[in-house]
């Protein structure tokens, strides 16, 4: 027997896409049972619901052909998992509120089991304070809020607000339903990237990170439940998971001030970004012209984001830094460790070859403030993002 999936249709356009999802769900080996809204019986019937899912559509509380159970609970009582999708802001409003008056708000109520919610609406909507508030308040309580796309909409505008497409999130609640969650309720903040100094409007000082590394480890957190607040610096990578909020910055004082306002807020702290050391005293406010045949230009130091951290951190906050050295790495990574008030820091070295900068490979040594050292093979970044959070793991929960 499958695994027990209901889903939940509210009354949006995007209710026809729902019909794709119980496909998939049924093609892919899951039981699947449907309620819906009134409102969504506009856009798709009946007769569509009960062949794709080949059960009985519950959509009538009051049903004078229901059986003696009581249904919203025995629905409730045989589900694995609620999905609703499209999920519209009135749906949103009465889950958020606890309002129980129609099949699929009474349903969402009864269940005790994990919830995905895939919103779908115009931009203008999904951006109001009330909505998100509400998908706050639904987050706080152990909801998965899979966040919509942006592209073209029913009303003929193009913003934020379109459903993920059912193949996305089928990915996302199958992934959920196989993986382990040991970071179910947690929050992480993930820095990534170089970070670009400006010298003039057109040039600037930077790096060679690619982010990939940062970015390998807000998925693989992402997949194992947390909430992750993902700060990059430029960078061709993309975040793919529902659960990574990106917050895009160019500068090391851009970085500084997201990443200090975010870390209050999180559990586990993770800086893998290649923050700039240095950056101009002066920003030229037109193109440098080639003239002398030197150019000075003056450097000031940059804010230190891993030290300001550990200066505040919590104790019930973990926090990590990554090292990237090219001599007396091991003393230089503990020496870091310590000063910065980390719990964890994380070494690359640029001697080994296939690590560090633009590799889909890395090998790192991770060293504990109590003394301990972690040491990988040559992997890929994937495979290195899940070893740095497994033995985070070992000491969130100590």
């Amino acid at each position: 027997m499958g695994k027990h999936i209901v889903i939940g249709i509210s009354g949006g356009i995007a209710a026809y896409k729902s019909m794709h999802l119980i496909r998939l769900f049924k093609k892919n080996g899951y039981e699947v049972r449907v309620t819906a809204t009134q409102n969504a019986l506009q856009f798709v019937t009946p007769l569509t619901i009960e062949t794709l899912s080949q059960n009985k559509l519950y959509t009538d509380m009051f049903d004078p052909n229901r059986t003696l159970e009581v249904e919203h609970i025995s629905v409730a009582d045989w589900a694995d998992a609620l999905v609703v999708a499209p999920a519209t802001a009135n749906i949103i409003g009465k889950f958020a509120n606890g309002i129980a008056d129609d099949a699929l708000s009474t349903l969402f109520l009864a269940v005790n089991k994990p919830v995905f919610i895939a919103p779908a609406m115009n931009s203008n909507m999904f951006e109001n304070p009330a909505v998100q508030h509400n998908l706050e308040r639904l987050t706080q309580r152990g909801c998965r809020i899979i966040q919509p796309d942006s592209g073209f909409l029913a009303c003929g505008t193009t913003g934020n607000g379109r459903m993920r497409e059912p193949e996305e999130i089928f990915e996302t609640v199958d992934e959920y339903m196989g993986n382990d969650h040991t970071l179910e309720g947690k929050r992480v903040l993930i820095s990534a990237g170089p970070t670009y100094e400006p010298i003039d409007p057109v040039r600037f000082i930077g790096n060679h990170s690619s982010g990939l590394m940062g970015f390998c480890l807000a998925e693989a957190a992402a997949r194992k439940g947390a909430q992750v607040a993902l700060v990059t610096g430029p960078t061709q990578c993309t975040a793919r998971h529902h659960n990574i909020r990106r917050y895009d910055v160019k500068t090391a004082e851009e970085m500084y001030r997201q990443c200090t306002e975010l870390a209050g807020q999180q559990d586990i702290i993770i800086m893998s970004a290649a923050v700039a050391d240095y950056t101009p005293a002066h920003v030229a406010p037109e193109k440098i012209k080639k003239g002398e045949e030197n150019l000075t230009v003056e450097l000031v130091k940059t804010k230190d984001i891993l030290a300001s951290i550990g200066k505040t951190k919590r104790d019930d906050q973990l926090l990590i830094g990554f090292a990237l050295e090219t001599e007396n790495e091991v003393e230089n990574a503990k020496k870091k460790l310590h000063t910065k008030n980390a719990d964890l820091i994380v070494l690359n070295s640029l001697r080994t070859k296939g690590a560090g900068f633009r590799t889909a490979t890395n090998q790192v040594t991770i060293f504990s403030k109590d003394g301990q050292s972690f040491a990988s093979e040559l992997k890929s970044k994937q495979e290195i993002a899940q070893e740095i959070l497994q033995t985070a793991l070992t000491y969130i929960h100590q």
